[in-house]
């Protein structure tokens, strides 16, 4: 596991992209708030949470599948990584921040122009209000 990436990962790296080339700037891995998000926009106060859905256990995704071996310790990794997930964003949402998260199986082909369409969509909105 010492080998998994945990920032400037392929999906996060694709968010990225996709916002810089709109004309969005962010901050990336900002530590100064909770759960440390990956993709940060100081301006329109909200932060992007982009999810592996296999280390993040993806409800309802083909590609979150429990592994057979040592599955009780498997089942109680991802559940926290969840309740941490939870709590971050609560705490996140309390500082008046707006959280998006998008997950790993989002920005796959059939779904990714869709997914980033709509998170260009949310932060629009911001500049309309």
């Amino acid at each position: 596991m010492s080998r998994i990436r945990g920032k400037d990962t392929g999906p996060e790296l694709v968010v990225r992209k996709f916002l810089f080339a709109q004309g969005f700037r962010y901050r990336v891995n900002y530590a100064k708030l909770p759960g440390k998000p990956d993709i940060v926009l100081p301006k329109y106060k909200t932060v992007i949470f982009v999810h592996g859905c296999f280390w993040h256990g993806h409800r309802n995704c083909k590609y979150f599948v429990l592994p057979k071996t040592r599955p009780q310790w498997w089942k109680s990794k991802i559940e926290g990584t969840r309740a941490r997930d939870k709590r971050s964003s609560s705490l996140i949402k309390k500082m008046g921040w707006r959280v998006l998260t998008v997950y790993e199986c989002q920005l796959r082909p059939p779904k990714k122009e869709l997914t980033l369409r709509k998170l260009l969509s949310c932060l629009s909105s911001d500049l309309t209000d």
